[in-house]
């Protein structure tokens, strides 16, 4: 067979082999995940900063608001971007530009000139440049992990991210009162450079087709919604994606209430031990996905984990008892990561090569415009119908809260039970409905010759 040629004419390198792409995928990996909890580092620490100079909840939001919503609303387009582009340097530009904003944080604050508005901009750069790593790094595995060692590699993946959640607010916590802001924007700036330096030596292989479409030039946007039509065309996928809406919406809800749920009957404290057990279930979680690579039939790891996860949520309302909403909340987070990481490794080996930058980006744009939604539905669902239903000579007092008790946070404990039948249902007409059912043996597999092709082009 012979070599391809790259577009200037130059042989093309050959695609990487199995062991060699789980190397690069590894030391990738390793980098990412550095550069997130790095992020994560400063992202809380920024918040905390202003509010202990503010006093204000609200600058606090803002800040969050900043951190996310630039980069929700540039997914589609950085979809493209990593579809047409070398998925190398979009991640290592997400690097670069993210670390910018980091650095003039640190400028700024060692000048003495950092202001309130000076961190929006800061993390609205580092949120509008984070916007290409996502989906540039999701198309970017199943060039290099075989098919069937996906799920770990997402498990892999998933550990960064828990990490970030879980390690980084605790560590910050204590570089804050150490080092102060400045000693952490440091930090984060050191694993950004570790993340650059990674990929800067790294090569990936570039499908075939990924080459011819390099030559295809359609019109940005209409590209841009490119992802949702490839989506929409395969009812499998599409029932998949608006299981989705349910099981993280409702996991959004579950994250922001689970505080005022226990507050309502216990103390800070216990609040504290409760989210400690959830953010170790959530590593753990990760970390038995990346030694298991979850169950063979991928469709049953989603629906079969998901069905554990709405028994939790069930149990979780139940009573107000720290010890079963800490346990319940643990394996929660622990099935969701299995779960996440089976429907992402359903995902990457459905989906085409060349347009997985952009479906991975309507995802991304999807899950993260659940989010908001949810936070304004739970507490508007929680002030306005279902505690006033459990405060005293409330409608259900005598009927459900006999059950499950009368009170504060008790209309929180009938929203989770609620939750956990819709996401049962959900469950049980994703099993019933035969396209979603049978995804994986209706869709070809899109990635099994990208590992072995005879051709291709090193990126």
């Amino acid at each position: 067979m012979s070599d391809s040629v790259a577009l200037d004419g130059t042989p093309a390198a050959k695609p990487a082999s199995s062991a060699r792409g789980l190397l690069i995928f590894y030391a990738i990996c390793i980098g990412q995940i550095v550069s997130t909890v790095g992020s994560g580092l400063t992202g809380f620490a920024v918040r905390v900063w202003a509010y202990q100079r503010t006093g204000s909840a609200t600058q606090f939001a803002l800040i969050a608001l900043c951190y996310t919503l630039p980069g929700l609303l540039l997914l589609p387009f950085t979809g493209v971007l990593v579809d047409r582009y070398d998925k190398r340097w979009l991640m290592f530009l997400s690097d670069v530009g993210a670390g910018c904003g980091t650095l003039a944080i640190w400028f700024l604050l060692t000048t003495g000139h950092l202001e309130i508005w000076n961190i929006y901009l800061a993390v609205s750069v580092m949120s509008a440049f984070g916007a290409l790593r996502g989906p540039a790094y999701a198309a970017t595995t199943p060039v290099l992990v075989p098919k069937e060692q996906l799920g770990r590699a997402n498990g892999l993946i998933q550990f960064g991210g828990a990490a970030s959640q879980t390690l980084a607010p605790f560590l910050a916590g204590i570089l804050l009162a150490s080092m102060g802001l400045q000693g952490v924007t440091l930090i984060d700036l050191s694993t950004f450079v570790f993340a650059v330096l990674i990929l800067s030596v790294v090569r990936l292989p570039k499908p075939d087709a990924m080459i011819h479409y390099e030559q295809k030039r359609a019109a940005f946007l209409k590209e841009a919604l490119y992802g949702w039509q490839y989506i929409k065309e395969r009812p499998g996928l599409l029932g998949l994606l608006l299981m989705s809406v349910i099981i993280n919406g409702s996991e959004r809800m579950v994250v922001v209430l689970i505080t005022p749920l226990v507050l309502g009957f216990s103390t800070a404290q216990v609040l504290g031990v409760i989210s400690s057990f959830a953010g170790i279930g959530m590593i753990l979680g990760a970390v038995t996905m990346s030694a298991w690579g979850g169950p063979k039939r991928r469709i049953y790891g989603v629906l079969g984990f998901t069905m554990l996860r709405a028994l939790l949520l069930f149990l979780g309302g139940l009573q107000p008892s720290a010890l079963l909403i800490g346990i319940a909340a643990s394996l929660f987070l622990f099935f969701g990561q299995i779960g996440g990481g089976s429907a992402q490794a359903l995902w990457q080996t459905k989906v085409a090569p060349e347009v997985q930058g952009r479906v991975f980006a309507i995802l991304g744009l999807v899950s993260g415009a659940v989010t908001p939604f949810a936070l304004v539905l739970a507490g508007t669902l929680v002030d306005n119908v279902f505690q006033p239903l459990l405060n005293p000579g409330g409608l259900l007092v005598n009927s459900v809260g006999r059950l499950i008790g009368v009170g504060p946070g008790r209309g929180i404990g009938l929203i989770f039970i609620t939750l956990g039948i819709l996401n049962a249902i959900v469950v049980i007409a994703g099993y019933l409905h035969p396209r979603i059912r049978q995804v994986e043996s209706e869709l070809p597999n899109a990635i099994e010759n990208v590992l072995v092709s005879g051709s291709g082009q090193a990126a």
